[in-house]
């Protein structure tokens, strides 16, 4: 199964940033070891956002985030956030489940 999981990432300090995105990759990992697909919208957005110069960086980031997430068959959502919820929400529009915690993703060992 393709899941997205989401959470907050923006955050005051570089090192929250960190933080956060290392959660995110940390629940993935571990969706990766039970046999399924984890994607991340951040993973996608970061290195080209580093590279581009656009003036609404959050229009850019939830631009990318929602088509990367899109792709997915459901969402593991870690924790809220503005954004995380707007991938929350194109996953429930599309009739897909939410998991909110990976205990809850089927064939989780």
């Amino acid at each position: 199964m393709i899941i997205g999981v989401a959470g907050p990432y923006s955050a005051p300090t570089e090192e929250q940033r960190k933080k956060n995105l290392d959660a995110m990759n940390y629940a993935a990992a571990r969706l990766l070891e039970a046999g399924h697909t984890p994607i991340i919208g951040m993973n996608a957005v970061i290195p080209v956002l580093e590279q581009a110069n656009v003036q609404d960086k959050y229009k850019a980031v939830m631009d990318i985030s929602l088509a990367v997430i899109s792709a997915c068959e459901g969402l593991l959502l870690l924790a809220e956030s503005p954004g995380a919820n707007k991938e929350r929400d194109l996953i429930l529009a599309k009739g897909l489940p939410v998991y909110y915690s990976i205990e809850e993703v089927p064939n989780f060992l």
